[in-house]
């Protein structure tokens, strides 16, 4: 019984010691583009390229990430007003400031081959660069 206790304890620190979801580097300001709404055909035909190279495949479920729906696409500025999405807002600002943040937009995905509700739930934050165009900067789910 002392050893179960001795093996099961520390496991349930490591497991919750999480460290919390960031971006493992932000957007150059000076290299991003100024985008507005007008740009969300734009932004939802790109996701046909960004989206596998963001999701990749997952061993057990290879299938899982080959068909989306996007629930919501806009820029950071008009999720002002929406708490649930200005909630995203506020996590860009903190990662990468208000200035990167504002320039950014926010993508909400369904994934309905996943087998489950934390796998179908995708958000994704991009931006456009100057010279490269639109990249994922960040994948929350």
């Amino acid at each position: 019984m002392l050893y179960i206790l001795i093996m099961t304890i520390p496991m349930l620190f490591i497991g919750s010691i999480q460290g919390y979801a960031q971006p493992k580097e932000c957007p150059v300001l000076s290299e991003l583009e100024k985008t507005s709404i007008k740009d969300k055909k734009e932004v939802i035909e790109v996701l046909n390229t960004l989206i596998p190279k963001t999701y990749g495949k997952l061993d057990d479920f290879p299938d899982i990430y080959t068909k989306w729906d996007v629930v919501t696409a806009k820029p950071f500025p008009k999720t002002v007003g929406n708490k649930d999405e200005e909630d995203y807002f506020g996590m860009a600002k903190t990662f990468c400031g208000k200035e990167v943040a504002g320039k950014s937009w926010i993508v909400h995905l369904d994934f309905p081959k996943a087998p489950g509700a934390s796998l179908a739930q995708g958000q994704i934050f991009l931006a456009k660069n100057k010279e490269k165009g639109w990249f994922v900067w960040f994948r929350y789910h």
